[in-house]
């Protein structure tokens, strides 16, 4: 199980070091900030839709590396869903990290996402987690406040 949490940690740190779809999105149909006030982690979100499919999806901002690295594989998993399979991916992702769902058994709809399985061991850490997840679902649903883990 070490090597596996070794490979884990690898992964949130590669992706926290190089982010991908790290950049603003001019043309973003829709846009939402994020902000944890707990940690300071603060990101901004960006979307292009293309009827009910994610065309393109970036963020920009700074955080920690579990929330940097979970907006970065985030943008990687939603890009070319459609709303209804990012919002499941979504809900699964959230029940992970919140301990409401074992890793195991969601590989084949979160993939690589599963690396945040540990999060649940840390509650104060699942907010980093799914600050970008939420703030994402601010953005598609339109709303102009910032969105808070608080």
């Amino acid at each position: 199980m070490s090597d596996l949490r070794d490979l884990y940690q690898d992964v949130i740190l590669e992706h926290s070091k190089t982010p991908r779809n790290y950049r603003e999105l001019p043309a973003a149909d829709h846009k939402a900030e994020g902000f944890n006030p707990l940690c300071g982690d603060r990101f901004t979100v960006y979307v292009t839709l293309d009827g009910d499919t994610i065309r393109d999806v970036s963020f920009q901002g700074s955080g920690c590396a579990i929330s940097k690295s979970s907006a970065s594989m985030m943008t990687q998993s939603v890009k070319g869903k459609t709303l209804a399979e990012a919002e499941k991916i979504f809900e699964r992702f959230h029940e992970m990290v919140t301990g409401h769902a074992p890793a195991a058994g969601n590989e084949s709809e979160l993939g690589k996402l599963t690396v945040f399985s540990g999060v649940s061991e840390f509650p104060v850490r699942v907010k980093c987690a799914t600050l970008a997840w939420h703030t994402l679902h601010a953005a598609l649903e339109g709303k102009q406040d910032a969105v808070s883990t608080e």
